[in-house]
């Protein structure tokens, strides 16, 4: 009797091991598989894989106005001076453009655009000249919003300065043509004529143009009748 109780006990503590080895490999492979499996009390959640995002590739817009400007080049206050030209390394690399802020090199810019188009070494104030001082600034403006492109302020600024150049421009090619020309080819402008005006032709306007051609000719006719009574 002792003897089956005994075995009876062995079997179902072999049982239950097996049952546990089971359970415990079902829970294994269905959290490698992906699967939801209730194991015992509680669900295995699915292995999620996090890739690493793509790095974003930078816009590359049209290069600088200021890239032909080598650094070695002395900033403009110095640049007539002798003694700047035969000084040591330090104190070149302080007179040059290698340590200048944004400021001189534009400053420099504008005076190397400047002396394309002025008529004489004294010219500071003629259209060709104001053509390129607002030539600099409204690429220096553009380059500015290609990084910040919310500055409403500076794109204000940029189209009125646009719109200032296209007057002078448009003044230019009506009186010296030859001067227009020569202003855009050195300073690499292109010029667009102006759209043409264009009215909407409306019934009010057909009928309103329609009567004051018929108040002009009855005008006319008073006019030649008074001349032939006169005469």
């Amino acid at each position: 009797m002792f003897t089956g109780l005994a075995l009876r006990a062995v079997l179902k503590s072999s049982a239950g091991a097996l049952c546990s080895a089971a359970t415990t490999k079902t829970c294994s492979s269905a959290l490698l598989s992906g699967l939801r499996v209730g194991c015992g009390s509680f669900a295995v959640q699915p292995l999620v894989r996090h890739y690493a995002r793509s790095a974003k590739k930078k816009k590359t817009g049209p290069e600088s106005q200021l890239t032909d400007l080598t650094p070695t080049m002395l900033k403009m206050d110095y640049a007539a001076v002798p003694l700047a030209q035969t000084t040591d390394g330090l104190v070149k690399r302080l007179l040059s453009l290698e340590l200048a802020c944004h400021s001189e090199k534009l400053q420099l810019k504008k005076e190397q655009m400047i002396a394309k188009v002025q008529r004489d070494e004294n010219d500071r104030n003629s259209v060709e000249v104001k053509v390129a001082i607002l030539t600099t600034r409204i690429r220096n403006y553009q380059e500015h919003l290609l990084k910040h492109h919310k500055d409403k302020a500076n794109k204000r600024r940029m189209l009125m300065a646009i719109d200032r150049r296209k007057k002078l421009l448009k003044h230019l090619r009506l009186v010296r043509y030859d001067a227009f020309e020569k202003v855009c080819e050195q300073l690499g402008i292109t010029y667009t004529f102006p759209p043409e005006y264009h009215r909407r032709a409306t019934r009010r306007w057909q009928t309103k143009k329609a009567f004051c051609i018929k108040v002009f000719k009855e005008v006319q006719k008073q006019k030649a009748e008074q001349r032939a009574a006169s005469s």
